[in-house]
């Protein structure tokens, strides 16, 4: 299940966005040769990822801003700056280039230390923008609960895309993220739910402000969760498979 795009065009160019884009895939490609070799990830990774034991230790402290611009795999790049692509540019145009650029590093660096308070001994390197993006993702689920989000469902080989309310693609992430969160253990490695948790939690607050500005609950009442201009409309190309008739 993945969002593909929203029907919430923004009015303008969504540089910073364009640019964080075009920043996490030239670093990626900046290391991409030494994700082959196991010593020479260890020592990159030393330098650039964060390892919350090494937080806790007060060193490397410059780690909580440089691994959120790291992905350990092509797959990871990808799945974090699509969902940068679908919800970023709505987000950058409320809030103007530079305040959108402070919100998406703040937010970042609290889901890094939110996954360092789950698990501040640990000695597992982080790394990913998916912190800062869930930040991004809970702004948007404030201002815009019932904006069209088109959802990718691929179930073994059937593919369909359904437009869904941005509040239910949002929310069943987020509790998706929670539930996770409860059972894994963070010592251990693999995706950092509390940073996702922190950083989605830090985006809806720090967009209060924005969100209360424009009137709050009447703001909501207004435009009754869709975005206060017309929709996108995208409509799907059908087939040119040729049916066949099945032979008596």
């Amino acid at each position: 299940m993945f969002p593909i795009r929203d029907h919430n065009p923004s009015q303008k160019t969504p540089y910073v966005t364009l640019v964080l884009i075009a920043s996490n895939v030239l670093i990626f490609l900046g290391y991409w040769g030494l994700l082959g070799d196991p010593f020479a990830t260890a020592a990159f990774y030393d330098r650039w990822a964060m390892r919350p034991v090494e937080i806790a230790a007060g060193v490397d402290l410059h780690t909580i801003g440089t691994s959120m611009f790291l992905h350990g795999s092509v797959m990871h790049l990808a799945g974090n700056m699509l969902f940068l692509w679908v919800f970023g540019d709505n987000m950058e145009e409320e809030f103007g280039h530079g305040r959108f650029l402070l919100f998406y590093l703040v937010c970042g660096v609290v889901a890094a230390l939110a996954h360092f308070a789950a698990a501040p001994y640990s000695r597992i390197p982080t790394v990913g923008a998916s912190g800062a993006i869930a930040g991004v993702m809970g702004g948007y689920f404030l201002l815009f609960p019932k904006a069209k989000v088109d959802v990718l469902f691929i179930f073994i080989v059937i593919f369909k895309i359904i437009p869904i309310p941005a509040w239910i693609v949002l929310g069943a992430w987020l509790a998706l993220q929670l539930f996770n969160s409860a059972g894994a253990d963070p010592d251990s490695g693999g995706v950092a739910y509390w940073a996702h948790t922190g950083g989605f939690v830090i985006g809806l607050i720090a967009t209060l402000p924005a969100w209360l500005k424009r009137g709050g609950p009447a703001f909501w009442q207004r435009t009754e969760g869709h975005p206060p201009h017309p929709e996108a409309h995208y409509r799907l190309s059908p087939s040119r498979i040729p049916n066949t008739r099945r032979r008596k």
